[in-house]
């Protein structure tokens, strides 16, 4: 089993929600702009009230078993799986590879780039296909919606990254968390549109996930998180509703870009992604308007949206 690295040089990663480097390049007040660069929900969960000891307080043991419970529950975790929140499915990415011994690693691109920089960052050689140690996959993925099946997913190690699969969770392979080397990972922040809130879930394998635990110490989400997440878990007709609303503004958000010589390229009911003459020109002209989008290096038509708040579309169909 690796160790958790403490020298290894920051990496250079390309993300969205980078919309200091914007704002630098285009000016505005971070409330003149619309960022479309994330997959986050719009419109986020409502927060519940918080009392003092919320925020005074280390996180409570039984708020903890609370969030577990109803954990569990929504996203029908198997018997024998373990479930481990944490703060945020990043800070899960950055140490899940010292779970094991470095070796390689197979990571199918494009794809979420923190995966990759993780594995390296460990050690471990990544490479496009297999026969590997290890598999990642993003599911559904990120940026094009890809989809995996159950019997592809076969490595000793094996991480599925179900970030957004909360839109469709009919989709989801979490029945295979109760596999011997198989975690599942979930990200609060992007289905509930409150990535602020830093929550993560690492639901698996008890012997990987108790490795996890080990490394982030007795109070790593917050007592703010924790009443949160055990709410919105549980909160399953605002989940139905959210599903019906993302799933029409997606369309809407098709009929918008398609309109103007756009070509869907895949995506998720949370982020769109789109074939355009210039991905680059494109991300430019909306950024005059004040509107931030996703381009990729290894491409230079690929430009993913996410979808605007409901006062947004007005804005974003003169943009475009």
């Amino acid at each position: 089993m690796s160790q958790i690295p403490t020298d290894q040089p920051a990496l250079q990663r390309d993300h969205g929600g980078n919309l200091s480097a914007a704002i630098a390049e285009f000016g505005g007040s971070r409330e003149e702009w619309i960022d479309l660069s994330t997959g986050i929900n719009p419109v986020p969960y409502p927060l519940p009230s918080f009392s003092a000891a919320d925020w005074a307080a280390l996180p409570d043991a039984d708020a903890l078993a609370d969030l577990d419970s109803a954990a569990r529950s929504f996203w029908q975790v198997p018997d024998g799986a373990a479930v481990l929140a944490a703060p945020g499915a990043s800070a899960l990415i950055a140490t899940l590879p010292a779970v094991a011994d470095p070796r390689w690693v197979e990571i199918t691109t494009p794809t979420y780039n923190e995966h990759a920089a993780a594995f390296e960052a460990h050690g471990w050689e990544v490479r496009p296909s297999g026969p590997t140690e290890a598999r990642v996959v993003v599911h559904p993925n990120n940026p094009d919606g890809r989809l995996w099946q159950a019997e592809a997913l076969s490595a000793p190690l094996t991480i599925i990254d179900e970030s957004f699969c909360d839109i469709c969770p009919e989709h989801s392979l979490i029945h295979l968390a109760a596999r011997p080397g198989t975690i599942v990972l979930k990200s609060f922040g992007k289905f509930w549109g409150l990535a602020g809130l830093r929550l993560g879930f690492a639901i698996g394998d008890p012997a990987l996930i108790a490795r996890l635990s080990t490394w982030q110490g007795p109070w790593a989400v917050s007592g703010p998180a924790l009443r949160t997440g055990a709410a919105a878990l549980r909160d399953t007709a605002w989940a139905e509703a959210t599903r019906a609303r993302l799933a029409r503004d997606a369309a809407r958000l098709d009929r918008l870009a398609t309109d103007r010589g756009a070509v869907l390229a895949g995506g998720t009911d949370l982020f769109r992604l789109y074939h355009v003459d210039d991905a680059a020109a494109w991300q430019r002209r909306l950024a005059r308007a004040h509107i931030w989008s996703r381009t990729f290096p290894y491409s230079d038509t690929y430009l993913r949206l996410g979808l605007p708040p409901e006062e947004g579309w007005d804005r974003l169909a003169a943009a475009l």
